[in-house]
């Protein structure tokens, strides 16, 4: 019997053949609305009660160049993520290279898909941390990015009747036959359980949230940080269970601002302050005095906070302020506003942050103003606006802290998306994409690419299994 018959019996065992997407984030979206666009049946499961994800949280923007929005030829985005890669480019470096070269060079196009094809705003453009260049895409209305594109998305697929979603579904493992991924096993909350057979895309998301179990296991150092995640257990041992490499657990991104709420400090979960402050203008203040260049790196920034004494030890936080004048709140006023009434953020003047930090906002104002270099070798202040500072000016200001955000690591893919083993060959039947993976962003993950990472390989994602599914059901 051929392989393509055999597989055609084995995925008929189900009276209605489809593929199967587990996690309802960008990445698995992106993945459902290509396998739809083929005409391929999608079942899409997700743990939680409702889709969307960590995406609905994304507030900085979605990387992309060039574009109509951002023209320049834009080569130094791949520089510059091999850049923030780190030490990681060292090890399987032309696998990486495969990945990163495949992420920045359809960022042009992922923008395009989804301004042309689904409608969405993303006119505004800045820079964030560790970027050449303005690239990180946003729109000009209230609704922040991540949510403006999954409800797109989700919309868009809702008109599609070989399209459901289930929420509140746990897989519990991935089904096998002879080597091959056929299937999933599952079970509800309400306490039914059952099996989906077809092929399967991973798009679960990562382990941040995991503080006592894959976290703790893997970055036994964490222990205690606040986290911008839900508790929920990592799904990268299910993937492992079927054979699938894994590569950079031990890579953990540091967001370094997340808000430490006034009304609830001792939190373990935080509201994640967006990089998009800081890209627009903002600065940093520890006793109020400047410490670093605010658009380096995630990872540099954090690193800048940490060596200073703690504020507290449970949860392990630090008291960094965030300041922002009237141009950046104008530039990111939705980010603000909703800050503002989360009582994240207020209003006030800089007599109140007093006169060390006084000081230092007239130095970083000469700065930006063009009147002295930045100490910190800061270039771009994008729209701070207020360049002769006094005792009375009007400063919006929050109270910030390194927060567990984002895991780099996971199972290991190609530039299809397809799940690897430890000897570099596809496991058949199953692919990858979003924060599941690992060997895209190495030691640190630039602002803006997440949001790209989901769109880029969970269309690769879709469009690959769809060629599958085809395949075995001829």
């Amino acid at each position: 019997m051929s392989r393509v018959r055999f597989l055609s019996l084995l995925f008929f065992e189900t009276p209605t053949p489809r593929a199967i997407v587990v996690g309802s984030g960008l990445a698995g979206l992106s993945a459902a609305t290509r396998l739809v666009s083929h005409n391929v049946p999608v079942r899409l499961l997700e743990r939680s009660g409702k889709p969307g994800g960590n995406s609905m949280k994304a507030s900085s923007g979605i990387n992309g160049s060039p574009t109509k929005y951002q023209p320049l030829s834009d080569d130094a985005f791949y520089s510059d993520t091999i850049k923030s890669a780190g030490h990681a480019i060292s090890t399987m470096t032309a696998h990486r290279e495969k990945l990163i070269s495949t992420l920045t060079n359809s960022s042009a196009s992922a923008i395009e898909w989804l301004v042309e094809s689904k409608g969405i705003d993303l006119s505004k453009v800045a820079q964030l941390g560790g970027h050449t260049y303005p690239r990180t895409h946003r729109g000009a209305g209230p609704v922040p990015p991540g949510a403006s594109i999954v409800t797109a998305l989700l919309n868009s697929l809702k008109k599609f009747n070989i399209f459901q979603l289930r929420t509140a579904v746990t897989v519990t493992k991935i089904l096998q036959k002879d080597s091959r991924v056929v299937g999933v096993e599952y079970r509800c909350e309400n306490g039914e359980h059952g099996e989906l057979h077809g092929p399967v895309i991973f798009a679960s998301g990562g382990f941040a949230g995991d503080a006592e179990g894959m976290l703790s296991h893997y970055r036994p150092d964490l222990a205690g940080f606040p986290s911008t995640n839900e508790a929920r257990p990592g799904t990268q041992p299910l993937l492992a269970e079927v054979g699938a490499q894994l590569l950079d657990m031990n890579l953990v991104q540091v967001h370094p601002t997340g808000f430490v709420d006034p009304g609830s400090v001792e939190s373990p979960v935080k509201f994640l302050a967006a990089e998009v402050l800081r890209g627009e203008g903002g600065l940093l203040l520890v006793d109020g005095k400047r410490f670093v260049n605010e658009l380096e790196t995630r990872e540099d920034v954090t690193n800048a906070i940490t060596v200073h004494p703690r504020a507290s030890e449970a949860p392990v936080q630090w008291n960094v302020q965030i300041v922002l004048d009237e141009g950046v709140f104008e530039a990111a006023k939705s980010h603000v506003d909703f800050y503002l009434w989360k009582g994240l953020m207020k209003k006030t003047t800089l007599s109140e942050l007093g006169p060390t930090a006084l000081k230092s906002v007239k130095e970083f104002a000469k700065a930006a103003s063009g009147k002295d270099l930045d100490v910190f070798h800061r270039t771009s202040f994008a729209n701070w606006t207020l360049f002769e500072p006094s005792s009375n000016s009007v400063v919006y200001v929050g109270t910030v802290t390194p927060v567990v955000h984002f895991t780099m690591g996971g199972v290991l893919i190609n530039e299809k998306s397809e799940v690897l083993q430890g000897d570099g060959e596809s496991i058949e039947g199953i692919w990858a994409a979003g924060e599941v993976t690992g060997g895209v962003h190495g030691g640190n993950r630039l602002g803006g690419s997440s949001l790209l990472e989901c769109v880029v390989f969970g269309r690769i994602a879709g469009e690959e299994a769809a060629k599958y599914f085809r395949e075995i059901t001829k």
